[in-house]
């Protein structure tokens, strides 16, 4: 509304409300029509409305909260609609079932219809930042998502409301929470409004459900009468999915509901229903998983990721957490009975990639006894406490000091022990230059841990061709689960065999969704998004990155991955907003080293690309810089992805000339065709560009090229080199017909010193395909106001054609629907 009315359009707004629904034209009244006393009939203020909207100029008509309108206030609005041709917006729940009042105001006359999904992670983390004026961290952000299921109302309120009652506070510019709720005596009032509309039965329904936390449908059927579940889910307070054991589970939605029972002083017969409860359930029984086969097909894949995000973030985010902490409890108190290493190793297991209670950690770690212990799990709990030292800030020689007192007690796992220091070392220092220095172990292959030490060393090495080798086999026995098909989907993807990784990598986040592992769905994610990414495929790898955001941060072993995607998912954002601050990747930790083992993990690239705003000479220097030092500590794949993406935003010789380096000792050639055309770029040579391009197949690089002679073309803008400019965009433009797929990119907005207006940046990103008569016929000005428009975009810009500019900004904003 707000940018409609900015662009002249009349907005004449009613709204429904509840406390006025039986008031006589209470609706329509706050209109403030001015109506002649003794003629206040329905068709008589019809008429004075009609009238006002055949006025000049254009109207639109917004009616919120439809369901809420008084009749007399209906009647009106269905005489005005069919005496008006003017276009209306109403809103309404989408399960709420319409009077026939309100369907004749619907259905007549032009209006659309829009359903209004829930929001996901990074509109929840923008629209905080608007109500409080500063973001959130990565935990609360999680939380008001799931508490709220996406609704903005709930989240606005929410939020508000943890902050009056300082249950939020500002550490760091960043909201944080005090405790583990956000539950205040402040949103009884809104859950109350919520749940006015409910029957007894709907109501004592949904209590006992908030007693019952997530549970099977057929469980509710034993407890609840299906009259009233079925109410419940018409009107959207509870939502259906498919749970692990292949079955249906009901969660209330949105789950700040289930707070307000558990939470209430009011409700005196919760000992009563619980009594019920515990009379009528039995125990679910327990279903073995069933096994799936892994197809190769991208396609299929992508449609069910595709399908995938018409579910709640939230109320599946809900539903981790509450499986989550059934495991965490009954485990815990498991090794309260029994201090053995397998009660242990089977509760450590569980903070890998679930949130960590820290204090329960190191208490486990410190009191379990080792007599008659598998040696597997001995050594699991050994390398979990070891990595716990890391997340306290200790460091890694206090971890490798840990493995080797262990050692020097239990003699027969030094093989082991020198494996797993070899691992914390690479991970969080330097990799060794031969990974046959750190154990005989590391030269074996298949099963151990020594195969799943020398993989993952190799693939730090960029070495993708011996980390596939060093993991062959199943892996069954292995006592670090996951780390193996995470070295198989990564070192594919660092192959060149990005649809292979993809496929591999989002079939096994589908199995571990299904056995609500955590764990499994955030390393499986971390490597498909950045196969998505690398292919253009944006709002899938944003919406995959947004629902492991939803679950909140994970366990202390895969919290690195957690804040890489997190760098990666605010890098598109960061590179197209003209104000970054507000960039989901500021939830990340910034207590980190620049360089690390894989990509996003060191903050150093995404630091130089989303904040660098100098010249682009530069920024060569400060990505050769950076390159250099990701090369010294061994990090060889983490250079190569940062030397290919820098080559793509900012192509500069001394960037491109590390990273032909790289790829040849690497012996890699994949990518071979865009390795020319950057060459071709950088040199200027445009006669042989114009051949590469005219003779080149699709490969796994057909979106880094267009993103490298995108990149191109604004540094030559930047340098005022117009003559390279317009042949740089001749090129661009041939490309993009060729390859449209290819379009959609990343940019150097810190590299515009002048942003445009609103209006300039509307108006450029239509002159490349319409007139200066037709964008104007559009936008309703005149062709000379559009003309100086364009005229002040080329000054502020540096381009030098119309071309041009729509190329400049085009990859500087996020895309737009310029009809």
């Amino acid at each position: 509304m707000s940018n409609l009315e900015k662009t002249g359009v009349a907005v004449h707004f009613i709204s429904g409300l509840r406390t006025h629904r039986t008031i006589p034209y209470a609706a329509i009244k706050g209109l403030g029509l001015d109506v002649r006393p003794g003629r206040s009939g329905v068709l008589d203020i019809a008429d004075v409305f009609t009238s006002q909207l055949a006025k000049t100029g254009k109207h639109l008509l917004v009616v919120d909260d439809l369901h809420l309108v008084d009749s007399e206030s209906l009647a009106v609005l269905e005489a005005v609609r069919r005496r008006s041709d003017c276009p209306m917006v109403a809103t309404a729940p989408e399960m709420w079932a319409l009077s026939r009042g309100q369907l004749a105001v619907l259905n007549n006359g032009r209006e659309a219809h829009l359903q209004l999904d829930p929001l996901h992670y990074e509109q929840v983390h923008l629209l905080i930042a608007q109500i409080l004026g500063a973001p959130a961290d990565a935990e609360t952000t999680a939380r008001i998502l799931t508490k709220s299921a996406g609704n903005p109302r709930l989240i606005v309120r929410i939020a508000e409301t943890a902050s009056l009652s300082n249950l939020l506070v500002m550490k760091d510019k960043k909201w944080c929470m005090v405790g583990d709720t956000l539950w205040n005596e402040h949103l009884r009032g809104t859950i109350e409004a919520l749940l006015g509309e409910l029957n007894a039965d709907e109501f004592t329904a949904l209590h006992i459900m908030s007693i019952l936390g997530t549970a099977r449908v057929d469980v509710l059927h034993k407890v609840i009468q299906p009259e009233a579940l079925e109410g419940l889910e018409r009107r959207g307070f509870l939502t259906v999915l498919a749970d692990h054991h292949n079955g249906s589970i009901a969660a209330i939605s949105p789950p700040v509901i289930a707070d307000y029972f558990r939470g209430s002083k009011k409700l005196r017969d919760r000992k009563l229903l619980r009594s019920k409860i515990a009379g009528v359930l039995e125990a679910a029984p327990q279903e073995a998983p069933e096994t799936r086969t892994t197809a190769d097909s991208l396609s299929r894949v992508l449609s069910a990721l595709r399908l995938e995000r018409g579910d709640h973030d939230a109320l599946t985010s809900r539903h981790f957490h509450d499986h989550n902490a059934d495991r965490e409890r009954i485990r815990f108190e498991r090794w309260q009975a029994n201090k053995t290493v397998a009660n242990a190793a089977a509760l450590l297991r569980i903070y890998w990639g679930a949130p960590v209670d820290i204090e329960r950690a190191r208490r486990v770690c410190a009191e379990t006894t080792n007599f008659d212990a598998d040696p597997r799990d001995l050594l699991f709990v050994k390398v979990t406490e070891a990595m716990l030292a890391i997340q306290d800030g200790q460091g890694p020689s206090v971890a490798v000091d840990i493995l080797q007192n262990f050692a020097g007690d239990y003699r027969d796992f030094r093989a082991d022990v020198e494996n797993a220091v070899v691992f914390l070392s690479a991970s969080h220092g330097r990799v060794p230059e031969d990974t046959s220095q750190g154990s005989v172990a590391l030269e074996g292959r298949g099963q151990g841990m020594g195969s799943l030490v020398r993989g993952l060393v190799e693939l730090y090495r960029f070495k993708p061709a011996a980390a596939l080798e060093a993991v062959e086999g199943a892996g069954d026995d292995d006592a670090f689960s996951h780390l193996r098909p995470f070295i198989r989907g990564f070192a594919l993807f660092a192959a060149g065999r990005v649809e292979e990784s993809l496929v591999f990598a989002l079939d096994w986040r589908a199995e571990a969704r299904k056995n609500l592992d955590q764990f499994g769905v955030v390393t499986s994610s971390y490597v498909a998004a950045h196969g998505l990414l690398y292919r253009g495929h944006f709002e899938e790898a944003e919406y995959l990155m947004s629902s492991v955001f939803a679950m909140g941060r994970p366990g202390f072993v895969v919290d690195s991955l957690y804040d890489a995607m997190l760098r990666l998912a605010g890098l598109r954002h960061a590179t197209t907003a003209i104000m970054p601050a507000l960039s989901i990747a500021a939830q990340a930790r910034t207590d980190i080293p620049d360089v690390g083992p894989l990509p996003g993990i060191g903050k150093g690239a995404y630091e130089l690309i989303a904040h660098y705003n100098a010249q682009p000479s530069a920024f060569d220097r400060k990505a050769t810089k950076l390159i250099r030092r990701q090369l010294k500590s061994g990090y060889v794949l983490e250079a190569m992805m940062t030397a290919l993406l820098c080559t793509c935003l900012c192509p500069g010789r001394p960037v491109l000339d590390l990273l032909q380096k790289i790829l040849r000792e690497g012996g890699i050639s994949v990518h071979d065709q865009f390795i020319a055309i950057a060459a071709a770029v950088v040199e200027g040579d445009y006669n042989l560009l114009g051949l590469l391009l005219k003779h080149y197949e699709p490969d796994i690089d057909t979106y880094q090229v267009g993103l490298l002679l995108r990149g191109a073309l604004k540094r030559h803008v930047i340098e005022g080199d117009a003559a390279a400019a317009d042949s740089m965009t001749q090129a661009s433009s041939i490309f993009a017909v060729r390859f449209p797929s290819a379009n959609e990119q990343l940019s150097f907005n810190s590299f515009r010193t002048t942003p445009l207006t609103e209006r300039e940046i509307e108006i450029a990103v239509m002159a490349g395909h319409r007139t200066n008569a037709e964008i104007g016929e559009h936008l309703g000005i005149s062709a000379r106001t559009v003309e100086n428009h364009i005229s002040n975009a080329l000054r502020k810009t540096g381009a030098t054609s119309r071309i041009s500019l729509f190329m400049l900004v085009g990859t500087s904003l996020p895309p737009r629907d310029p009809g």
